[in-house]
């Protein structure tokens, strides 16, 4: 069963708050020390990487999780329980599995590498009050990337549009959303078809998608298993931001949480679900942080074979007792190659 994550308000539940930084001594637990451990306030623009470099994967490096690597790849967040992001982590500190075997990790690398970046633009009718806030949103998370990252836009209602190709130039992104005119109905899946199918042209190894909607599905050709199949399939991580009404929700909106947590949730991404279109920028601006503040883990899988077939993994952190609270977020698995084990 696909974890179903829905932070209602995320952003409004809990102040900003100044970065802090946690000094915990190993009280015996063999790995790095952990004094250079940093939990970033969703209010800061500052990241705090790991100074280790030992054993990093460039960005040249990241042809991510592909069932013909010889290298698995995975990509994980680590968050507090107010959804804070953590950095600072070393290699020993986490610990991966393949079903229920243990996996070396071989390299290991908490840099800030360029992405390829696809944002799914919910512009049904629905959406006509909030797409200032939408553009508000838009606006931090291009504002907030890497410079070199690269980024596209598609759009959806009756159907979905590439409303801007591939550009590294944000404002490209910026100006396809001044003009924009809420109407129709709402083609989710069509749209994250689209988009998956659009990073197979991306130019970077890691990659990922924005959602952001207000309903689930009502206008599409595509049908949930078809959607999920594919997105479980790509190595693209999938974020989402559900904008909802929780006292008259229309049948959609009903189901438009568990459906966006259901598609982002195996990928390695995560669904936000809030009720206040004032959040969407602050939402928008910590997933961007995110998302450069990732640790990537490599391993070369103890079972070779090339049997097509989907393998589990899990990612567990290594801490002390006092540092229990804080949870990683990775993939859920990989289709292996088919084909003859070399």
């Amino acid at each position: 069963m696909p974890v179903r994550q829905k932070v209602i308000g995320v952003l409004g539940f809990f102040p900003a708050i100044v970065s802090v930084c946690i000094l915990f001594r190993t009280m015996g637990v063999a790995q790095t020390s952990i004094d250079d451990v940093h939990i970033i306030s969703r209010q800061a623009t500052s990241i705090t990487a790991s100074e280790d470099s030992s054993q990093l994967i460039t960005h040249s490096d990241l042809p991510i999780i592909r069932s013909d690597a010889n290298l698995v790849l995975v990509s994980v967040s680590v968050t507090d329980p107010m959804q804070r992001i953590v950095t600072g982590l070393h290699m020993d500190n986490f610990e991966v599995f393949e079903g229920k075997t243990p996996q070396t990790i071989r390299q290991f690398s908490s840099e800030d590498v360029p992405l390829s970046l696809g944002i799914i633009l919910d512009v049904s009718g629905s959406m006509a009050d909030k797409m200032d806030r939408v553009k508000d949103a838009v606006d931090e998370f291009c504002d907030n990337a890497n410079r070199e990252d690269e980024f596209f836009l598609i759009s959806f209602a009756d159907k979905p549009r590439l409303a801007s190709d591939f550009t590294t130039n944000p404002e490209d992104i910026k100006k396809n959303l001044l003009f924009v005119e809420p109407k129709g109905r709402t083609s989710l899946l069509d749209a994250v078809y689209m988009g998956l199918h659009k990073m197979k042209k991306a130019r970077y190894g890691k990659k990922a998608l924005l959602i952001i909607s207000d309903g689930g599905d009502n206008h599409s050709r595509y049908g949930e298993r078809e959607v999920k199949a594919l997105a479980r399939e790509s190595d693209v991580m999938i974020y989402s931001i559900g904008i909802f009404d929780r006292y008259v929700p229309t049948l959609e909106e009903q189901f438009g949480p568990m459906l966006l947590s259901e598609i982002a949730e195996p990928s390695g991404g995560r669904a936000f679900t809030i009720d206040r279109p004032n959040e969407l920028a602050s939402v928008a601006r910590h997933i961007g942080e995110e998302l450069r503040t990732q640790y990537v883990l490599a391993y070369r899988p103890r079972d070779a074979r090339h049997d097509g077939k989907w393998r589990k993994i899990r990612v567990r952190l290594r801490l002390p007792r006092k540092l229990a609270f804080l949870q990683a977020h990775a993939r859920t698995g990989y289709y292996a190659s088919a084909g003859p084990t070399p």
